[in-house]
């Protein structure tokens, strides 16, 4: 059987079933904790906002759910997020001696256990609190940094070319949101014609066709050294933490305070800009917006447009502009964007916040591929493991720290997590200040990042 050499389909299927069940948690959250704390039922209408101004409990109400479930899932995210990013470190890493799909297929098989869990719970009517447990066992097989590692490496390992290289990750990131999108908008009539249980039903079993398509025809991209297939374990895990320590020590002086500026700007900014992203649905769900499943649905997948505007954004940009610009445009759009997020009151308004956004996701694919060209091919898997790792971290501790603080203002202002995410901005821009300012530096000298073994494998990919 021919295999192939395609991971975007990987990418499109994980997104869509990903993204059919992301809407669904905080809302069956949210339903399960307004039933146990309130003692009614759920508000279910057909019109677009399910407030009732006339109702004198009604904000009370509000404000308590919200506060449980912001506090709900900075528990869920806690539970998950140290075994999920040790697992992500080490298996992207180890995927530089042992082959790129092991990262693919552990989270697409942790994928499959948390949505039969989820299932489980919903069907049954579990305890609610099973949902930590799921998500904590799920993260034992990775996460999205894992698959997202493995992904970037694996196209990494198949392009030659430093612009190649940047279009194909943009074109990853573009893939996640057009059907992280058409899920999103699916998802909302979807529940209400059919509640919970299918739809989780049916992401877990694109799950099940995902892990089919990854272990029979997507092809390996490296060639698999089987010289050491019995060598100690310890002896393997001294190798394996000696890759990733050499990612800081190869090179150059200057090439490695270049990877480890890109690395926590891109860190910073990815902190700054999931922070909001993690409270977005509960901040909908709240007054005075108090949106239906529906317009949560169109929110989201207008939300996810910004992977394809971004896209053709970094297409059109790369062929006149150097790539930290591209970076710094798709910084300032998602400041803009959290700063309208924060004050928007109205349903079209928060609908238009999306307009100053649609760059948002520019700086991603740029520095992952900036990153890549610093070092060499066979540190490709380090780097993403390295790159994946501080992206989980970012991402979980903003999604932490984001949802307490929000369950702490969210009586007294609900756009608060918004306006500290767009502040916090400010330390990725000045970080890319340094970069370009070290770059500068650097052009005027004739002194190489690389050591003059790993150039050798990149002397045609400079860092723009």
């Amino acid at each position: 059987m021919k295999k192939l050499y395609f991971v975007e389909p990987i990418i499109a299927v994980y997104a869509f079933a990903s993204f059919i069940v992301y809407p669904l948690v905080q809302q069956y959250v949210y339903r399960r904790l307004w039933q146990e704390l309130t003692n009614t039922s759920y508000p279910i209408t057909d019109n677009s906002s399910r407030c009732a101004p006339n109702s004198s409990n009604h904000s009370t109400y509000h404000e308590e759910v919200q506060r449980a479930a912001s506090l709900f899932s900075m528990y869920t995210e806690l539970f998950s997020m140290i075994p999920s990013l040790i697992v992500t470190l080490f298996l992207v890493a180890y995927s530089d001696h042992r082959g790129r799909k092991i990262t693919i297929v552990l989270p697409l098989l942790g994928s499959v256990v948390y949505t039969v869990s989820f299932l489980a719970i919903s069907f049954f009517e579990l305890n609610l609190y099973l949902l930590i447990v799921a998500t904590f066992v799920s993260s034992l097989f990775g996460g999205l940094g894992t698959i997202l590692g493995g992904c970037f490496s694996y196209v990494a390992d198949l392009c030659e070319d430093g612009k190649q290289k940047t279009l194909r990750m943009a074109g990853v990131d573009m893939v996640i949101g057009l059907l992280s999108g058409v899920a999103s908008i699916s998802t909302g009539y979807f529940l209400r014609a059919a509640g919970f249980n299918w739809p989780i039903f049916t992401s877990a079993l694109f799950h099940c066709i995902n892990v089919l398509y990854a272990v029979f025809f997507l092809e390996e991209s490296r060639v698999i050294d089987r010289s050491n297939e019995d060598a100690p374990r310890g002896m393997a895990l001294r190798k394996l933490v000696s890759g990733i320590c050499r990612l800081f020590v190869a090179g150059t002086p200057k090439r490695n305070w270049l990877l480890g500026l890109l690395l926590i700007t891109f860190t910073s900014f990815c902190f700054a800009g999931s922070g909001g992203s993690a409270v977005v649905t509960l901040y909908e769900l709240n007054e005075p917006l108090c949106w239906s499943e529906i317009l949560i649905g169109y929110g989201s997948a207008l939300s996810t447009t910004v992977f394809i505007t971004s896209f053709f954004g970094v297409a059109l940009f790369s062929r006149c502009l150097p790539d930290l610009v591209i970076v710094l445009i798709g910084m300032l759009s998602v400041m803009t964007g959290a700063l309208m997020t924060a004050f928007a009151k109205t349903t079209l308004m928060m609908f238009l916040v999306r307009v100053p956004a649609l760059l948002a996701v520019m700086p991603y694919p740029v520095m992952r591929s900036l990153m890549s060209r610093v070092v060499s091919k066979s540190e490709q898997g380090a780097l993403f493991a390295c790159v994946a790792f501080l992206e989980n971290l970012s991402g979980s501790v903003a999604y932490t720290v984001f949802s307490r603080i929000y369950a702490a203002t969210v009586a007294w202002c609900p756009g608060f997590v918004f306006l500290l995410g767009a502040g916090l901005c400010v330390i990725p821009l000045s970080l890319l200040g340094v970069v370009s300012l070290f770059r500068l530096e650097d052009s005027k000298e004739s002194e190489p990042l690389m050591s003059e073994e790993d150039s050798a494998a990149v002397e045609d990919n400079p860092v723009a």
